[in-house]
């Protein structure tokens, strides 16, 4: 007999728990760094969006189990791509809203006053894009074509330059550009592009870099255009310290000095601290420092444990997958929880330049944790519809 609770039953049956307690632990962690990270302002508003956030996510993973995402992309594969160049054409509207020099949120309370959440398409647009990529490399291989032959990788590399195209020219987010390129590079990979292709285009654009570097940015005012300049500071972190290199700075400061066990829960000098010289985009961007300020590197190593175990619950579920197109979007998946978390950290490090990446799970952002929980969602549908286990075996035989 069907009754109100059999969907919820079912999603406890087939659903991916590990990976759902998994993405909460690491959310309930990012609730304690973001409330110590806002405590200045005196109120609890962050906290209350991102639980909001969480909780609007995880009815999206529960939701997003039941669906067979193979089967709605190759009936639906004109709307997810015609929905996703609508949503970051969107920001080219009055609705745009420009923040740190990239235009890429959705002002949503100029629709809804008092809305308490802005959109951001590009975090979106990351969902169907690994959806679309991986049905373009199954129709490849379904076909009997050799996925590194020529007229296979410009097809796969044409779409994923288009989609990088659109939101470099819409947006200016050479952030965003660098996940959607590990997206694609580890969707491509396991798919069984040769290693003489990624040799090939990296070596091709890293030489081009060089030239650009050395031979045209210093007889151009690019030169010194910020963007330019955060290169630059990781680099040489005295050529701008109180400029461009001032919140990587601020950020490895606070890192180090939270050395083994940290100076305590809500006792961090920088992450507390209201005046100029406080820990910048404590909540978003470099909420990673904060956790190296207040918990040190045993709270730190704990959570790249948390998010690294993330990763591997997707990689594991991609193993077990029943198809090649559920297996490269959970590759996807991984790919750009792995990239952001390596970028994010590396940025607090001051090892990388600010690309305005967040860290997955733990940072501030209604959008970006509603999106995160969807494409677990994904994942956790491609574990309920995994082969049995003889199944497997038979197949290996």
């Amino acid at each position: 007999m069907v009754t109100l609770f059999s969907p919820i039953r079912e999603f406890f049956r087939k659903g991916d728990l590990i990976l759902l307690s998994l993405c909460l632990m690491a959310s309930g962690f990012g609730l304690v760094l973001i409330y110590s990270a806002t405590r200045y302002e005196g109120g609890i508003k962050a906290v209350l969006v991102q639980v909001i956030g969480i909780c609007l996510g995880v009815i999206a993973y529960m939701l997003l189990t039941f669906v067979d995402f193979q089967l709605f992309t190759e009936k639906n594969w004109k709307l997810l791509l015609g929905l996703s160049i609508i949503l970051i054409l969107l920001l080219l509207t009055p609705l745009g809203k420009s923040v740190g020099g990239n235009r890429n949120w959705l002002a949503l309370d100029r629709i809804i006053p008092g809305f308490p959440m802005n959109l951001q398409p590009n975090e979106i647009v990351k969902l169907p894009f690994i959806l679309l990529l991986a049905l373009q490399i199954t129709k490849i291989q379904d076909r009997g074509h050799d996925i590194s032959s020529i007229p296979s990788v410009i097809q796969i590399g044409g779409f994923t330059v288009f989609m990088l195209g659109l939101i470099a020219a819409v947006c200016g987010d050479m952030g965003m550009c660098v996940i959607y390129s590990m997206i694609f590079v580890s969707m491509a990979w396991v798919s069984g592009v040769k290693l003489r292709w990624f040799v090939l285009v990296g070596g091709g654009i890293t030489l081009a870099l060089v030239i650009l570097w050395l031979f045209i940015l210093p007889e151009t005012h690019f030169w010194t255009d910020y963007r330019i300049m955060r290169f630059r500071v990781v680099f040489d972190h005295d050529l701008d310290p109180l400029g461009k290199g001032f919140q990587q700075s601020r950020s490895i400061l606070a890192i180090g000095s939270g050395r083994l066990f940290g100076q305590g829960y809500l006792k961090g000098i920088q992450t507390q601290a209201s005046n100029d010289d406080a820990l910048p985009a404590r909540s978003t961007d470099f909420i990673f420092s904060v956790c190296g300020e207040e918990f040190g590197l045993v709270g730190c190593v704990l959570l790249l444990l948390l998010l690294s175990l993330i990763v591997l619950r997707c990689v594991w579920v991609s193993r077990h997958a029943s198809s090649p197109f559920s297996a490269y979007v959970c590759m996807g998946m991984a790919g750009m929880l792995l990239a952001q978390v390596a970028f994010n950290v590396g940025m607090c490090l001051y090892v990388l330049p600010v690309m305005g990446l967040t860290l997955p799970f733990i940072s501030y952002g209604g959008s970006s944790i509603i999106t995160l929980f969807a494409a677990m969602g994904i994942v956790s549908s491609v574990k309920a519809k995994a082969l049995p286990s003889w199944l497997r075996d038979r197949g290996q035989v």
